[in-house]
Parts: structure tokens; sequence; C-alpha cells
């Protein structure tokens, strides 16, 4: 499992550190590297920071960047919007309260319900908390499994017939899956719960560590999905994520046949 750590805002910046080459960044490369991407004291030169102080960021000391600071490293590098607010997220601590599966309230399991599309709500772990018939009809390993292990990542990471209903495009499907995981778990990076799904994962599906060790974040998202179910036959989907206004912390995914 991947080593348990408060240190999410160094972890994250150390990855994107990484990925970077010194071309990227406009640096000369003269010198033989032993690790890929760029170098701390790169890093800290390019944002105007010190680096014995970008060190102790990146070790997960006890230093307060300023909304200056993080602005500078996400500049420095290469970082998007979502990248960016994730680590002012990240610089702000995680959660200290426990994380407790959320409650869909009657009126969205209502609304759900009266669609004529598949449909499905998750929480912050993607737990799969409510799904209309549309949904089932279509992602039949949801109602196969026990509550306690009805989730998104377990049933496209673990199930096989998730990956046949994939087909082709599983792989990236569940990179952005593991993605929304990630950019959750960085908040409630000691969590039992979070804790205990990741190790599942690791153990179980062989391509979730390299994916985990990229550090890839992504909140929501929309495109097309096409879908190769064993009786509706070869479908095409478009889909959309929405947050609830009152309920922030449940998202509804939409699916509509093109």
């Amino acid at each position: 499992m991947p080593k348990t750590t408060r240190n999410g805002l160094g972890e994250f910046l150390r990855s994107r550190r990484e990925k970077l080459s010194p071309e990227a960044v406009g640096l000369p490369d003269r010198r033989r590297r032993r690790t890929p991407g760029l170098r701390r004291e790169e890093v800290a030169e390019l944002a105007g920071i010190g680096v014995d102080w970008y060190i102790r960021l990146e070790q997960g000391r006890a230093v307060s960047p300023s909304a200056a600071t993080l602005d500078a490293l996400a500049r420095v590098l290469r970082m998007d919007e979502v990248e960016k607010n994730h680590l002012r997220t990240l610089a702000r601590g995680p959660h200290h309260r426990p994380f407790v599966r959320e409650q869909v309230p009657e009126a969205i399991r209502h609304l759900i319900a009266g669609l004529d599309r598949p449909a499905y709500v998750t929480g912050r772990r993607l737990d799969l908390l409510a799904w209309n018939d549309a949904a089932a009809e279509l992602f039949t390993g949801f109602v196969r499994l026990p509550d306690e292990d009805r989730n998104v990542l377990r049933y496209l990471l673990l199930d096989p017939q998730a990956r046949r209903l994939f087909g082709p495009g599983w792989p990236e499907e569940a990179r952005r899956v593991v993605a929304r995981f990630r950019t959750a778990h960085d908040l409630w990076p000691a969590d039992p719960s979070f804790v205990a799904l990741a190790a599942g994962l690791r153990r179980d599906c062989p391509e979730f560590a390299a994916w985990w060790t990229q550090h890839p974040i992504l909140t929501s998202g929309n495109g097309r999905k096409t879908l190769h179910h064993p009786e509706q036959g070869v479908r095409t989907f478009s889909y959309a994520t929405f947050q609830a206004n009152d309920h922030p912390a449940l998202q509804l995914s939409l699916y509509t046949p093109l």
C-alpha cells in the first residue's frame, strides 16, 4: 500500500517537479541527472524562494506558504487551474475529522429515479450511493456488490465485467476515476476508510500502483464513453457530472445516449 502520510502537499509538489524537464522551463541541461525532472534548487530559484525553505515544504515540515508563494510554485511547475486549486487546498492541511459515508436526500433520489437515462450519485470516496433503473441495467455490476463494497473504483478496477463493458476505453476511464479518488484522498490521507480502499486496490489491481504514483488530479468531467454491453450491444453516451448545491460532497453522473 502507498505510504500513508499527512504530507500531501509535499508529495504533490514532488510529483509535478519530477514530471518537468529542464528544457520545459528554459533551463540548460548540462549535468547528468540521477532522477527525472527538475531539481529542488531549480524549482526554488525559479519561484524566487529559498532552497532550504522549499525542501522543508516538500518534506512536510511546519511551514505555511503564502498565496504568492503557492502561485509562484504553480507557475514554475506548469500547473493547470485544477492543479492550482488542489495545491491551495493542500496548503490548508488535511481534514482531521473522520470520514463519514454520505447520505443522499430523498429529493435527489426522486430526481434520478424519474430520469429516462442512466444516472447515479457518488460521494467523496466515490462510494455509489444512489442510482436509477437505467443505470442498473447499463452497469449490472452495481447491484451485485454488497453495500460496503459498492464503490465506483472497486467496480471499475476489480470487476472483470467492467473491463469488458468499457472495452478498449477501460484504461482511460480507469485512470480518470483514479484521479478523482486521488484528489479526495489527499484531504483524508490517514483516514482508515481511504487507506483501506487504496490498499485493496493496490493489492488487487495491477495497474493501480503505477497510476497512483503519478499523483493524478481530477475533480469532475464530461465527454463521451463507448460501452460494449452484453445485451444492449455497443452504445455511445455523452456523460456529464454535476455537484449538488446544498450537498457539495454529492456528485451526479448523467449518461445521455448518442
